[in-house]
């Protein structure tokens, strides 16, 4: 039998000289913000060479394109150009709400 782990989403992805981190969140059955919203739980990292987490990347780009050619899924702002980048008066966005990771490693 071969482990398998649920996530939610990526909470964070942190770059470390050659090493890449990824931080796989699920939102909480028992926590809750002040909105009454599931917050975000760490569940386990992935830690991969930079090479391998830029194969990776292609990787799930090309299934992405298959997604949204299969009509599964539809094409999210990233495809008209959004940078993936926080505008700079916004407040830090919601782990549980947001559909998109918005590592500090690439901020300006």
């Amino acid at each position: 039998m071969q482990d398998e782990v649920y996530s939610d989403g990526i909470a964070e992805i942190t770059i470390t000289g050659p090493i890449v981190r990824i931080d796989l969140m699920s939102l909480s059955p028992a926590e809750r913000d002040a909105n009454n919203n599931p917050k975000p739980a760490f569940r386990q990292r992935i830690v991969m060479p930079v090479d391998a987490f830029a194969n990776s990347v292609e990787l799930m780009q090309r299934v992405v394109k298959g997604l949204i050619e299969a009509g599964a899924i539809k094409p999210n702002s990233a495809a008209s150009g959004d940078t993936g980048q926080a505008p700079a008066d916004s407040a830090p966005p919601n782990l549980a709400t947001r559909s998109r990771n918005f590592s500090p490693n690439f901020t300006s």
